[in-house]
């Protein structure tokens, strides 16, 4: 399948104006990447919630079981009814407290040494495998959240829909296996450095051309 050599140009060209924005806010990722093991985890609960949810809505949970600290001591009752603005909110609250349980050590939680900040790759398969919740797409969007990872792909519904357009992939697969998010995963590098756009910039580059903003 041909890449569409236009809309490359038009892509290039809106990265060209952002691209300073998108600089400032990895380096922003990277500052959270050297917080306190429950900033980091606040952060790997954003993760959890995302999967078919809005984004800025899932902060905004986050963000809010932080303040009141349910997130680090509340029980499946008391999360709940603040995680009902993202999607499957039951199983998310789940989630929540196992992650929590798993990375917790005499009453605090430890996630720093759980992660090799040396083998991004590797750190994803002890995400993928520990964390329930918790796929490829979801391990790949924590780890560039804290500053790790740049070249891993977050193979979200918007990152697919730009990859089919700009015929990167042909189309949008209706599942994705670790297989399959591994050869797409390498298409984009092939892509990225095609273009010109580093494969950690184009996932906030695609969100911020659909949302108009740059977030996370």
């Amino acid at each position: 399948m041909a890449v569409d050599k236009e809309k490359i140009k038009a892509l290039q060209a809106v990265y060209k104006e952002k691209k300073s924005a998108i600089v400032d806010r990895l380096a922003d990722f990277k500052t959270t990447g050297g917080a306190c093991d429950s900033e980091i985890f606040g952060e790997l609960c954003f993760c959890i919630l995302t999967p078919q949810s809005k984004a800025v809505k899932c902060d905004e949970i986050i963000r809010k079981l932080k303040q009141t600290k349910l997130l680090f001591e509340g029980g499946a009752k008391q999360i709940s009814p603040h995680v009902k603005g993202a999607r499957f909110y039951k199983n998310k609250t789940g989630y929540l407290i196992a992650a929590r349980d798993h990375l917790s050590r005499s009453g605090s939680i430890r996630i720093k040494d759980k992660i090799d900040s040396k083998d991004p790759v590797a750190a994803r398969e002890w995400l993928v495998k520990n964390i329930k919740g918790i796929g490829y797409k979801e391990a790949s969007h924590f780890l560039r959240n804290i500053g790790l990872g740049e070249d891993l792909a977050i193979l979200d519904v918007h990152i697919l829909r730009n990859l089919k357009e700009l015929g990167v992939i042909p189309e949008i697969p209706s599942s994705l296996t670790k297989k399959r998010y591994l050869e797409i995963e390498e298409k984009l590098r092939s892509f990225s450095r095609d273009c010109g756009i580093p494969a950690g910039h184009l996932d906030i580059l695609f969100w911020s051309m659909a949302t108009g903003r740059i977030f996370k």
